[in-house]
């Protein structure tokens, strides 16, 4: 923005102030050329709007009711979470990217801890109920982020239903994150090395549960969307990106798959242990909204198929609280590994005496480790590396960069949302302006990923 000199008047002094990239469409809209048309206008759809996804701004060129020209504008919500993990320590850093794409914060976690992990060269020290655990979150933040995505737009074309199962669903979920991590978002519980804590006791049964009730459940949304005639008029061969497309934009993940393309990193390249998995690529052919709702539909289905595969094993494996935790979820180099036998204290709040009283226990040496890799962190080899996780926006990776020290030197993340967002005007130039809600909507942006 930019202030010009101010006027005194007798309510005091006015500023007149002109905005940067909204002078230029002005200055165009006021042109011979422009005008020549009946009805252009251009108009802003946002930032504060509820069909935005966010804080996220649209200007909009129209003829009439249709779409000739539109420029998505972001920054609004930029809260500099790269920059601020070069501040912090190596473990400390989850804290801060798990609240980037606040829909699919495990899926932060998983792509910024598999980079460290790689830095340190600890993959194959990763033990192996810890990978079991990450694949089974994230497969739970999938169908929770999808969930959202569904309800949402259920809600933004007027199906308010939709929203109220979408949300009712989802809060079951929710109710598993706060199970197993104590939050329900933003829960910096996948840590370089594994992650904080084992599955506490009765989770197993929760799970089974969710598995029991949720296919039906799933079931009831389907009925409400699937074949209604009204949902099919607005997003049948609507906001049409076709894989060409979808390849010279960048665009990953359900937008894809519904352009017909089976890619999908956990199959492509595997991590976490996902080539042992058995489930299915969703995909569409028809490249428009109903095909993306569709694939992210039947990738929940094909969540709650992995999940069932992540139960069954953990139930089988010698860890977890009830048979006393013999398998580790942390690595097992204390000059890596955070402690990872976390309790509750007697007032719901803090650390356990019987924890306190193992940590104080040990010999001096080890006291004064476990404060210096608490509050100083463990140094990470000179270097820099790149992974990525299938997340429920498409490929999410992280760019991390170390200088040899206890913090990162760099930390730059490709969020999906940022990627396929580029695609919002090329869906929609030519459609009427009630489309913009659905191709949005479609893409399901999450704005604190794009500006981070």
């Amino acid at each position: 923005m930019t202030a010009h000199s101010g006027t005194d008047t007798a309510e005091g002094t006015v500023y007149h102030v002109s905005g940067e990239d909204w002078d230029e469409v002005v200055a165009a809209a006021q042109s011979p050329e422009f005008q020549a048309g009946d009805e252009r206008m251009v108009v802003n759809m946002g930032p504060q709007h509820p069909s935005t996804h966010g804080v996220l701004r649209l200007i909009l060129t129209l003829d009439g009711e249709t779409v000739t020209e539109l420029r998505p504008v972001i920054g609004y919500l930029h809260t500099g979470i790269e920059k601020n993990m070069e501040f912090r320590s190596w473990t400390q850093g989850v804290t801060f990217c798990t609240r980037m794409d606040y829909l699919a914060p495990l899926f932060n976690e998983t792509a910024y801890c598999l980079a460290v992990e790689k830095l340190l060269g600890i993959e194959a020290e990763i033990p192996a109920r810890a990978s079991i655990i990450r694949v089974l979150m994230m497969e739970l933040n999938r169908i929770s982020s999808h969930l959202t995505a569904v309800g949402t737009f259920g809600l933004e074309l007027g199906a308010s239903t939709v929203f109220i199962y979408g949300m009712r669903e989802r809060e079951k979920t929710l109710d598993l994150f706060e199970l197993i991590t104590g939050l329900r978002m933003n829960h910096a519980y996948i840590r370089p090395g594994g992650v904080s804590q084992d599955l506490p006791a009765g989770a197993i049964e929760r799970l089974r549960e969710y598995l029991r009730v949720m296919p039906g459940l799933m079931g009831e949304i389907r009925g409400l969307l699937d074949a209604a005639p009204v949902y099919l008029a607005r997003t049948r061969n609507v906001a049409y990106l076709d894989v060409t497309g979808c390849m010279s934009l960048g665009v990953t993940g359900p937008i894809l798959r519904a352009a017909g393309l089976p890619w999908d990193l956990r199959k492509s390249q595997p991590y976490c242990g996902y080539e042992t998995y058995d489930f299915d690529i969703c995909t569409q052919p028809t490249a428009d909204v109903y095909g993306r709702y569709i694939v992210r539909m039947d990738e929940i289905d094909q969540s709650l198929r992995i999940i069932g595969q992540c139960v069954d094993r953990l139930a089988a494996s010698p860890g977890g609280p009830a048979a006393g935790s013999t398998d580790p979820v942390m690595i097992e180099d204390k000059k890596i590994g955070w402690p990872a036998r976390l309790a509750l204290g007697p007032d719901g709040l803090g650390n356990s005496p019987d924890h306190i009283a193992h940590i104080m226990s040990q010999s001096m040496e080890a006291l004064i480790h476990h404060f210096k890799l608490v509050t100083e962190g463990f140094r990470v080899p000179a270097g820099q590396v790149y992974t990525a996780v299938e997340s429920p926006r498409g490929e999410l990776g992280a760019h991390v960069v170390s200088d040899g020290g206890t913090r990162p030197y760099r930390v730059h993340f490709r969020d999906p949302s940022f990627t396929n967002l580029q695609a919002v005007s090329v869906m929609s130039e030519g459609g009427l302006i009630a489309d913009v809600i659905a191709a949005v909507a479609s893409i399901d942006p999450v704005m604190g990923g794009v500006d981070r």
